[in-house]
């Protein structure tokens, strides 16, 4: 294994540690704190430092682990369905950060398009997951659950995820341009 695998690895796992304990920080705020999507930024994070396949992959497990270790979310259909959406996130920022340019606002670009497209899977496999247990998912609890309920979450992500991803690659904590 090189180096920079090592280092891709070491990433990944603070990034799942972190998708671990984030959610017991905002938890903190009972208002709002469910609705900060705490788990979604580790995953963005790994996306972008470390490219698509370990942003996937920690995306996946995050959800499930955290389900399984915690109870929270619920595994079914919670977590089942995160899990999807957090992997789309992560894969799609390291994708996308590794072929667009490296300008700062190619950040902002990433992470909305890598967010819709969590948010829509997110959809597709709640409705699948509906349909298999003889539940209704409509088109008003998606806007809820995908939108609405969110706000300050997307607000959080839009605001701090750029911020933490130009102060490391300015570090050269970045590695998702590098090649294995």
């Amino acid at each position: 294994m090189s180096s920079l695998q090592v280092r891709k690895l070491t990433y990944a796992a603070l990034f799942l540690a972190l998708a671990m304990v984030l959610p017991f920080v905002t938890g903190q705020i009972p208002e709002i704190g469910s609705m900060l999507c705490p788990m979604h930024i580790p995953a963005l994070l790994c996306g972008f430092m470390c490219g698509w396949p370990w942003g996937l992959a920690v995306g996946f497990i995050a959800p499930l682990l955290r389900s399984v270790i915690f109870g929270m979310p619920a595994m079914f259909p919670g977590a089942v369905a995160m899990a999807f959406e957090l992997a789309v996130y992560g894969a799609t920022a390291g994708l996308l950060y590794r072929m667009l340019p490296r300008k700062k606002w190619i950040i902002y670009i990433v992470l909305i398009v890598s967010m819709i497209a969590g948010r829509v899977v997110w959809g597709i496999v709640r409705m699948i997951l509906a349909g298999l247990s003889g539940g209704g998912f409509t088109w008003a609890l998606f806007i809820a659950g995908a939108v609405t309920n969110a706000i300050p979450g997307i607000i959080m992500h839009l605001v701090l995820i750029p911020l933490l991803v130009i102060v490391m690659d300015r570090a050269g904590l970045t590695l998702n341009k590098q090649q294995d």
